[in-house]
């Protein structure tokens, strides 16, 4: 007994065999990971499992209950012989991972084979594999993963199930029960063990493959963000150098290099003393993958250096596109061709990609930017032609009877055009800024209004040098004007407060016009409207610029009753450190 479990567990060599062979095909993968097979992976696993059956089978040794002695190999057997097999193995590994149907289905297979066989326990030993494969599917469950404890309890039971049918249904008894009595213990224990062993394997290669696919990608992912940082400027010699210093770094290559059309932008690692930044283009495989735009190899005999004694014998080249086209190359350099495997080539085309799509994301970035700021210039550059012709109309009136309060105006507006001009060459100026812009422009409507406007200021100094858009302040005063008070026959009042409050600064536009409807504040700063008074487009623009600097917090709220004027604020968050306004670039003095 002892010597014939011996030999079995020698024979398991052929179990871990099969284990390692399993291990290349995806639906086997499928079937340890996977909730459920197609129809089409639950054929190929019951033909695969069936054939695996066949294997233990003949892997067996034929027993002789007469002799009581055992052949090496397993053919045809004589009516009182039988197997002591492993056939078992591939049936309830059919069954533990394809569920039912795939453990009956091989055990039909190997059950069937079994029969054909011959011997007194052919029919026993073939509705046992069938039974076995059922067992095992039985013992199936979904969403977990199958134990090595499990598949040894069940290996073992299915091959003590096996006995008894053995005992139930051979004859003659005798012999079935002198087979038992030899072959029952070694074979439970080595179909129990060959059971978890497979699986053992199975899972260690496979685990084994994921960890070092998980090492690559956690790699990936970590070149893949110290290099954005640095190609968001774009491909450069600057930003070249630092991408391959990140690569150099975690891929340990011999070295890296980026390209663009006709240079090397950056050389880090062996061959730095020749493949030098600034220098051109020297291999033509360089040149054939930035016309073709696809990933070259390169062994020592097409590398072809200029340079006799170059340490680097081999490169994978890889092209660097934007919008399709190729701009550069990426290129990792090997001492010898044995160091360039598979695994490093699907690395190497990987990161290709994934320098690409950097430098699209950047390029897409840079439009964006652009684009906005162009918005932003035209939204500051709008400037009300009637407000000109209406101011230039009345300095004319005022020439001849009151020629120094015209002159007053002309300095006015001449400030205010100023202002509308500087505000189209920046991106942000200061209240204090914006209140002079406001004073300049109300200056020339309190002339036009002749004693009826009294505007009030309420001002809190600390506050002027907080930053906002330019041209924020005086479209709100505008619209105060041209909306608010212009029907307003005497006693017109606007306020403007700049108050600290809260950690905020407040900015509120006060007037005692005739007011609007609740439904119309609602819709002005958030829409543009088609009506005879105006489309609300200034504030419109003004609230973008608002909330595109300071987010939504900083929009603009707006109320207002019909007959007793608007109240139009907005609130920024404080900075915590101001500069001078005198020493501010955009300062007018």
């Amino acid at each position: 007994m002892l010597e014939l479990l011996i030999t079995m567990l020698e024979r398991l060599g052929i179990i871990v065999t099969i284990a390692l062979i399993l291990t290349r095909f995806r639906f086997f993968r499928e079937m340890i990971y996977g909730e459920r097979l197609k129809r089409q992976q639950e054929y190929k696993a019951i033909l695969f499992f069936g054939f695996f059956g066949i294997i233990g089978t003949y892997s067996g040794l034929a027993f002789n209950t007469d002799t009581l002695q055992f052949n090496r190999w397993a053919s045809e057997l004589a009516t009182d012989e039988a197997i002591a097999n492993s056939r078992v193995i591939g049936v309830v590994l059919a069954g533990l991972l394809g569920g039912p149907k795939v453990g009956v289905g091989a055990g039909i297979i190997a059950g069937f084979h079994r029969f054909t066989l011959g011997g007194f326990t052919g029919i026993a030993c073939g509705l046992a594999s069938i039974v076995a494969g059922l067992l095992a599917g039985f013992f199936r469950r979904k969403n977990e993963h199958v134990k090595l404890s499990s598949a040894f309890f069940i290996g073992a039971t299915a091959e003590a199930v096996q006995m008894l049918i053995i005992l139930g249904m051979s004859r003659p008894i005798e012999k079935a029960v002198a087979l038992v009595e030899m072959i029952g213990i070694p074979m439970i224990i080595a179909n129990g063990l060959g059971s978890a062993l497979f699986l053992l394997i199975i899972k260690n290669v496979i685990n084994e493959e994921e960890k070092a696919g998980a090492f690559h990608a956690q790699k990936t992912l970590r070149i893949a963000d110290q290099t954005l940082a640095h190609l968001r400027e774009g491909i450069n010699h600057k930003s070249a150098l630092a991408v391959c210093l990140i690569l150099h770094k975690e891929l340990q290559m011999k070295a890296v290099a980026i390209t663009n059309h006709t240079e090397i932008l950056a050389h880090v690692g062996l061959g730095n003393d020749h493949h030098r930044s600034g220098s051109p283009i020297q291999t033509q495989i360089t040149r054939d993958v930035i016309q073709n735009g696809e990933i070259v190899v390169a062994n020592d005999q097409t590398i072809h250096c200029r340079q006799e004694n170059c340490p680097l014998g081999a490169a994978i080249v890889a092209p660097l596109k934007l919008r399709g086209e190729t701009i550069g190359t990426l290129k990792f350099y090997f001492t010898s061709e044995k160091e360039m495997t598979n695994l490093v080539m699907e690395l190497i085309s990987g990161l290709s990609v994934l320098l690409s799509n950097q430098l699209e994301i950047a390029e897409a970035d840079k439009a964006y930017q652009l684009a906005k700021e162009a918005e932003i210039k035209a939204l500051q550059a709008q400037i009300s032609p009637h407000f000109l012709f209406n101011s230039l109309n009345t300095i004319i009136s005022l020439v001849r009877i009151e020629p120094a309060q015209a002159r007053k105006l002309l300095v006015s507006l001449s400030h205010f055009l100023r202002q509308n001009l500087t505000a189209t060459t920046v991106s942000c100026t200061t209240l204090e800024q914006e209140l002079r812009h406001v004073k300049a422009y109300l200056s020339i409507e309190e002339t036009r209004f002749v004693d009826r406007l009294e505007v009030i200021y309420d001002i809190d100094e600390d506050a002027l040098l907080e930053r906002i858009p330019p041209l924020t302040l005086q479209p709100i005063v505008e619209n105060a004007v041209k909306h608010g008070i212009k029907n307003k026959e005497q006693d017109c009042i606007i306020m403007i407060k700049i108050q600290k409050q809260d950690g905020m600064t407040l900015v509120k536009v006060k007037d005692n016009g005739q007011g609007m409807s609740r439904e119309r504040a609602e819709q002005l700063g958030k829409e543009t409207l088609q009506s005879e008074s105006g489309s609300g487009l200034a504030l419109y623009n003004v609230n973008r610029r608002l909330t595109m600097m300071f987010g939504e917090e900083a929009s603009l709220q707006i109320a207002s009753t019909p007959g007793f004027g608007t109240d139009i604020q907005f609130a920024i968050p404080q900075t915590e450190e101001k500069t001078d306004g005198k020493n501010d670039p955009n300062f007018n003095r």
